[in-house]
Parts: C-alpha cells; sequence; structure tokens
C-alpha cells in the first residue's frame, strides 16, 4: 500500500539498492517482456534465526563511550531512512534498502551466550551498550524478548549496561533497570529526531512518537532511573530547528543528560536518503542535500573520528551553539551522571557463595 508521493506505508527505504558484496542484481529498468513485476511490492517482515559462537563485541572509538556492545537483533523494523547501520546488513547478504528493515536476523542463543561470556576468566567487566548498531527494543521484542532475557542476566551478574532505543517498549523493564539502576549499573537514552508526527512517519515509520518516549523517560525517571536524550540525527533543512524544544520537554519529563549527532549518509544510505527525500520534501531536496555535504567537507559521507558524529564548517557551528544554548538553558548541570560502576560485577553470578 501507498500513500502521499507513491511512498510505502510503513517502509523508510522504498527500494533496494545492489549489495555491494554481490554479483548479481535485479534490475527492473527495462520492461520488456514483464507480465508481473516484484521487488517494488511492500515486503513482508521474514525472520531469520541465527546462533552466533560470540554475542560481545568489543570497540575501541574515541566517538562513543563505553568498550562493549550487544546486538540480538540484526536489521531492524523501525526503519529508519538514515541509520547508518544499513550499510551491515550488507555483510549478510541482504540489501541495506527494504531488506534491512525487512528481512531481521534473530540471535535467539544471545542470553546463553552472554552468560558463558561472564563467566569467562578472561571477560574484563565494563559496561555493556544496547544496542550499538539496531534497536534492541524494535517491534519484534515483544515477541522474542531477548533484550529482556539479556537484562536479567547482566543483573544476575551485576555487569552495567547503557540503553540507546526510539522505542517506548523499554519502559516494560523498568523492574529490572530500577534495580540495576539502584546499584549504579543501567541508564537509557532516548533517541529523538522530531516532534512532527507527519515527519517522523515518513522518516522513522515504525519507531515510537515523541509523546511515547516522553512517556516512558517519565516513568523510568520517577522509578530511579537515569535517562538521557539524544537529538539524534540532527538534519539540516529538516530538524535542527527542533533543538530547544525536544531539550526542554526531554528535561520536563525527568531527562538529565543531552546528546546529539548529525546525519551522515555512508555508501548506499546516500541513494536510499536521496530516493526518499525526492518523494517526501521535493522542494527541501537541494537545500537539505547541500546542507548535509557542509557537515562533512562536501561529501554526505564522513568516516572520520572525531568529525563524523558532529560534523563542520558553518552549519555545524550553528547546530552547536543551538544545542549548547538550549542545554545549557534547560540542563542546568553538565555533570549529572557519573559513569557506570563494574565493582559489583560477580563472576559466578546468582551461584556465587561469597558476594
Amino acid at each position: 500500500m501507498k500513500g502521499e508521493g507513491g511512498q510505502m506505508k510503513g517502509k523508510g527505504a522504498q527500494f533496494n539498492p545492489k549489495n555491494k558484496f554481490s554479483k548479481e542484481t535485479i534490475d527492473h529498468n527495462s520492461v520488456d517482456g514483464i507480465d508481473e513485476f516484484v521487488g517494488h511490492e511492500k515486503p513482508k517482515t521474514q525472520i531469520f534465526i541465527e546462533h552466533p559462537k560470540k554475542i560481545i563485541n568489543e570497540y575501541n572509538s574515541p566517538d562513543v563511550p563505553g568498550s562493549y556492545s550487544v546486538n540480538p537483533y540484526q536489521g531492524c523494523e523501525h526503519g529508519c531512512v538514515y541509520c547508518y547501520a544499513r550499510e551491515s546488513h550488507q555483510y549478510w547478504g541482504f540489501s541495506a534498502g527494504l531488506d534491512f528493515e525487512s528481512k531481521i536476523i534473530v540471535k535467539k542463543n544471545a542470553p546463553e551466550l552472554l552468560r558463558k561470556e561472564f563467566q569467562k576468566k578472561s571477560y574484563e567487566p565494563g559496561t555493556i551498550m544496547l544496542s550499538g548498531n539496531t534497536d534492541c527494543y524494535q517491534p519484534i521484542e515483544k515477541e522474542y524478548r531477548l533484550t529482556r532475557q539479556l537484562l536479567e542476566v547482566m543483573w544476575e551478574y551485576r555487569n552495567p549496561v547503557g540503553i540507546i532505543t526510539k522505542n517506548s517498549l523499554v519502559e516494560r523493564d523498568v523492574d529490572i533497570l530500577s534495580k540495576m539502576a539502584e546499584m549504579n549499573l543501567a541508564h537509557v537514552f532516548f533517541s529523538i529526531t522530531t516532534l512532527d508526527e507527519s515527519l517522523r512517519r515518513s522518516l522513522e515509520p515504525r519507531t515510537a512518537s515523541a509523546n511515547k518516549k516522553f512517556e516512558a523517560m517519565k516513568a523510568l525517571s520517577q522509578a530511579g532511573v537515569p535517562v538521557g536524550v539524544l537529538v539524534a540525527p540532527i538534519i539540516p533543512g529538516l530538524n535542527h530547528h527542533e533543538i530547544p524544544e525536544i531539550l526542554k520537554l526531554s528535561s520536563e519529563n525527568g531527562a538529565r543528560s543531552a546528546g546529539y549527532t548529525v546525519v551522515r549518509l555512508n555508501g548506499e544510505i546516500a541513494d536510499i536518503f536521496r530516493d526518499w527525500i525526492l518523494k517526501s520534501y521535493p522542494d527541501r531536496m537541494d537545500k537539505v542535500l547541500n546542507q548535509i555535504e557542509d557537515l562533512h567537507g562536501g561529501s554526505l559521507e564522513d568516516r572520520r573520528f572525531g568529525k563524523r558524529m558532529s560534523g563542520e564548517g558553518q552549519y555545524a557551528k550553528i547546530i552547536k551553539q543551538l544545542f549548547q544554548v538550549s542545554k545549557t538553558k534547560y540542563f542546568k548541570s553538565s555533570n549529572v551522571w557519573n559513569s557506570l560502576s563494574t565493582e559489583h560485577f560477580r563472576r559466578q553470578g546468582n551461584w556465587s557463595l561469597f558476594q
């Protein structure tokens, strides 16, 4: 089913760009002799069960605090047009486009693997990010509950966890998160892109609305869980002007910290975004794309540590200034919470006789 501008409802990407690792692709440019078109219809979600041998990923990025990440799902039903994780879906043989949001890989043995990792003498306790790649609270989490099970394991072993999500489903796990927060073992960041529901439904169609996130933010905060907001990504010409109001409402609903990232469109994501903005906001297309390029030294793409998340140039300065002024106004302290604790970690979990 298609909406205004010929867009598929509930989908961010509108096509499947070629997988850069694949030698073959489906071409729709020539229609001679074709009786039935395939590939442009709205795809149904397909689930692929995977049993990896490892679930904890170590990373060392100056742009992202922490040391480990765990991703129970690959691919994401949220369908965010701009999502940097789309590129990684190609490693699984899928496309960064519609495949990314309709062919979801479920790592069913993730909780079991995490428990085994914690029991190894070689494991050094550290904050685990859920999720560093795709959202751990995307819609299929309601059915598979892998994130819930992972949190149960982290609580059992007293390992700290940081969560970033665009979904209000995180409120379901307030019982575990509040217990962990009492020992400084958990915090949650809500990623909010826009307060404009029309823009959200088109740009990131299956994420929770900003109002739903504010409700979950307030519930977690009242339960003692430290919460923060990420205005992410900031897209000049589309949502940059919303920074002050997003920070204001986040602060009013219990957020104690705030950050932001600017959009970057690496690889095939640039083609997906161009197609989306041409269909959704054709009158703004040139302006938005030019301003994104200005953020990244004349390119839509940016892989440079220290630059890719905040950008550079005139528009980057404007965004930074607007964010800092708003943060100073609505967040009275710049050091609102401490680093999460590893001192409570117990390698034998609930079986330890000495803790």
